[in-house]
């Protein structure tokens, strides 16, 4: 009788990802709930195991890889519960030939739904007015209580058009907004249409848009792709929102950008060394700050918990993941 599988799961994920591994292996888990294993307890536990599935805070890199391959038995696959793998060294999983793979489709709407609640959110003042309330700040209507700033008929800068760029430019067309965008690649005229997307070259959009929304993937190439000069280019009127990921903005220079109202405000869900978070931004009340919480829905996350685990299911029953980040391990 075949040996079952060590599948190791790194942190308390939604109940629906476990009957599937528990189904083909044995399953060790970190049950504590919001409990991050540290790189030192993490790179102890992990090699013996011929599966792990991990999520974006944990470290994966290169040392652990390696330690995991030389083990017994040998690290096959890490499953990744997030669409970005910036935690993972791929590069080293390929030469090891471990598979990883990422939970790409199924938080596009929700994280859409996100970065756009926070556009309005900053926009119109309401987590500040919200504090007001609570406060009992709150005396009566006034002409001039909490004005903020008009999101219908404004002008909106994309920064990527993948899946989550383009749902945003559907949810602001609800507002009637001009859409821009920017991205590596133009999308195909049919493409820009059925979106009502206006491609700019990124120094033009930062100049016209009214509110500019972060959807780009953290590669070096991205790395602080919007730091003092990318700001600098923006009105005063304008708002920052950031839902991809932290180090695309270069906080620091934010920071300087929102203290000398070179802009108007932003909203972020995602840190450069998250979770620190410059302790400037925790005092401004023209920012919006909230917890990486962007595919935060009980059916997003539980879909997202259920993918990671089939694909080391279909890894296991010899057949290829769905959504595998490195098809060359499987020659």
């Amino acid at each position: 009788m075949a040996k079952r599988p060590k599948i190791l799961v790194t942190q308390r994920v939604p109940d629906v990802a476990y009957p599937p591994l528990e189904a083909i292996g044995e399953v060790e888990a970190n049950m504590e709930e919001g409990v991050i294993w540290p790189y030192e307890e993490l790179l102890r536990r992990g090699p013996g195991h011929d599966y792990i599935f991990c999520l974006l805070t944990d470290q994966i890199d290169a040392r652990f890889l390696e330690a995991c391959a030389s083990a017994t038995p040998r690290l096959k696959m890490v499953a990744n519960m997030a669409v970005g793998y910036n935690n993972i060294d791929v590069e080293a999983a390929t030469r090891l030939g471990i598979a990883v793979s990422n939970t790409p489709g199924v938080l596009s709407d929700t994280t859409a739904d996100l970065a756009f609640g926070l556009l309005i959110a900053v926009a119109r003042r309401i987590p500040e007015a919200e504090r007001f309330v609570r406060a009992g700040k709150f005396k009566g209507w006034g002409p001039l209580l909490f004005c903020g700033t008009d999101v219908h008929h404004a002008t909106l800068g994309l920064i990527g058009a993948g899946r989550i760029g383009k749902i945003v430019a559907k949810r602001a067309s609800g507002f009637e907004m001009r859409v821009l965008y920017y991205d590596v690649y133009r999308l195909p005229p049919e493409e820009e249409a059925a979106y009502h997307l206006t491609y700019a070259p990124l120094d033009e959009l930062l100049r016209a848009s009214d509110f500019v929304s972060i959807h780009t993937p953290y590669l070096p190439s991205t790395h602080h792709l919007i730091g003092e000069r990318e700001l600098s280019l923006m009105k005063p009127t304008a708002y920052l929102i950031n839902t991809s990921r932290g180090p695309v903005v270069d906080e620091k220079a934010l920071v300087r950008a929102l203290q000398t109202k070179q802009i108007a405000g932003a909203g972020l869900d995602v840190y450069e060394h998250e979770p620190a978070i410059e302790p400037e931004l925790l005092t401004m009340e023209n920012v919006v700050l909230l917890p990486h919480i962007a595919s935060a829905s009980y059916a997003t996350r539980n879909q997202m918990a259920l993918m990671a685990s089939n694909n080391i299911v279909a890894y296991h029953e010899g057949r290829r993941p769905p959504n595998l980040v490195n098809p060359e391990v499987l020659g």
